[in-house]
């Protein structure tokens, strides 16, 4: 018989024996009667690292401080396979957040591994003062799924290293310095781009943002007007405002408060430049209301500035309709930066401009180590061929649908989810206290829910100022089932915590 030490690696085992037969067969983690898993036939091999405490510690100890940890009980993550994360003890989850939007066509998606592998197995790394085939072959695929003028890539590691790149390039471009952001934007975090955030929540108490101004935010949920937006559920406060011509009338007083920004706050005529995402991540996935973005590029413009569409969460697809997120806006801009799912996880990122504004960086040298490397340009190429052949936007554009419709049915059920948005397979559920004040709802109870959806098998992410919005944004490949799974689970939980 064993006893003490000697019986709790065998208990351990016999643990992730059983976790990993209820993952592969869709059984239940707690009791959830008519709620059960879609099946997946992956087999994660079993985990062989540091125990759970130690790692808990060497997290605590050793790594940076302000890294935070996502849940109650932070998952230990093992595995990913495709939609699927499997932790230490072989339980299977759901993942709908993609490693914050990053992971694209799935986890360790065989033809991204190949391709990866492949190169690894060739060349590792060589400068790019030297010529190697995949920075090229990547850089022609990639610019001819961009409009108009949009052919000159600088590759890069980050998008916030791509969007501290686009602030540079616009500055030495027009010759001018200042530069416009919204309010409830998030651009990055390094020193140069923090200045580009609008979020209380990442700011350092320390000089940033020198030259940057930020606008009103054209929220048609919680901004000063409602609005319609593009998206197959509106706000509630759509009607608080009329479309004609394909524009919804509070754009018009939106880009009023961005006009004031310009008429007050910089020198006239001298605008450098403005950023917008096409659909606010961070931020809570907040659209804009019809025709802002346009009515706003052609004021900036007017004004001496370049356009950048902060690409980084919406390209690449996601968002069904279009490949880009700033095509579903009728606009072409300036300069676009992409990351995230660009790489499908792996470090890479861009800058993409127009052979005219990409001259001004010919006035001194710029170069980037790692940048456009073979392993990252094998890996991106292959990104962008499993985007065609595994049809990714299309399952956007239904699947997205299809979910928004859904979410929309809890929204008008229950009176804590006061707004449900997006589009494609980027979406947002906005929870309040109160929908007639839209206050949001208190941390305590969302982070029940939060947790209460990861134990039945769910990962959702969070975002929004206060932290009330749950970000759905999954690797593209996620199934009807997978849907329909999620809305029985977020039901069975809101029924569990806030009725």
């Amino acid at each position: 018989m064993l006893h003490g030490e000697r019986m709790a690696p065998v208990l351990r085992a016999c643990a992730r024996v059983l976790q990993r037969a209820s993952s592969k067969y869709g059984v239940r983690h707690l009791s959830s009667p008519g709620i059960e898993m879609p099946p997946c036939d992956h087999q994660p091999m079993a985990y062989s690292g540091p125990e759970y405490d130690h790692v808990r510690k060497v997290r605590n100890s050793n790594l940076n401080p302000a890294l935070a940890t996502h849940f109650k009980e932070p998952l230990l993550i093992h595995s990913g396979h495709m939609q699927w994360l499997f932790d230490h003890n072989g339980k299977r989850y759901l993942d709908l957040f993609g490693g914050i939007v990053t992971v694209s066509v799935g986890h360790c998606h065989p033809k991204v591994v190949a391709a990866a592998t492949g190169q690894m197995n060739k060349l590792w790394h060589t400068t790019n003062i030297y010529l190697h085939p995949k920075i090229h072959e990547y850089a022609e695929r990639l610019t001819e799924t961009l409009p108009g003028d949009l052919k000159v890539v600088y590759f890069v590691n980050s998008g916030s290293e791509a969007n501290d790149l686009a602030m540079l390039m616009s500055r030495l471009y027009t010759g001018n310095f200042d530069i416009i952001t919204l309010r409830n934007a998030y651009h990055g975090a390094s020193p140069y781009t923090l200045g580009l955030t609008a979020h209380g929540t990442w700011k350092y108490n320390m000089a940033n943002g020198f030259g940057v101004h930020h606008a009103s935010n054209p929220d048609p949920y919680q901004g000063l007007w409602g609005g319609f937006r593009d998206s197959p559920i509106q706000s509630t406060r759509a009607n608080e405002s009329k479309v004609e011509g394909g524009e919804c009338s509070s754009a018009e007083k939106y880009v009023g408060q961005l006009d004031e920004v310009i008429k007050y706050s910089i020198p006239k005529g001298k605008v450098a430049a403005f950023f917008a995402e096409s659909i606010q991540g961070v931020g809570g996935s907040v659209q804009f209301p019809l025709g802002y973005l346009k009515k706003a590029f052609d004021l900036v413009r007017a004004n001496g500035g370049v356009c950048i569409s902060d690409e980084v969460q919406t390209g690449f697809g996601r968002t069904g309709e279009h490949f880009w997120g700033f095509q579903g806006h009728g606009v072409v801009p300036d300069i676009v930066t992409m990351a995230k799912g660009m790489g499908n996880g792996f470090p890479i990122a861009a800058v993409v401009t127009t052979p005219d504004i990409a001259k001004t960086m010919s006035q001194a040298l710029h170069f980037n180590t790692f940048g456009g490397n073979p392993m990252a340009s094998a890996v991106g190429l292959s990104v962008l061929e499993a985007l065609e052949e595994d049809k990714t936007q299309e399952n956007c554009k239904v699947l997205g649908t299809y979910f928004l419709q859904e979410l929309a049915k809890l929204r008008d059920e229950y009176p804590t989810v006061g707004d449900v948005r997006g589009k494609g397979l980027m979406i947002g559920i906005e929870m309040v206290s109160d929908k007639t004040t839209r206050t949001p709802l208190n941390s305590a109870t969302m982070m029940d829910i939060w947790d209460s959806c990861k134990e039945y098998g769910v990962i959702l992410g969070r975002g929004g100022l206060y932290g009330n919005v749950f970000r759905i944004k999954p690797p593209m490949c996620i199934t009807q089932a997978d849907v329909d799974f999620t809305i029985s689970v977020f039901r069975h939980v809101l029924d569990k915590t806030v009725n």
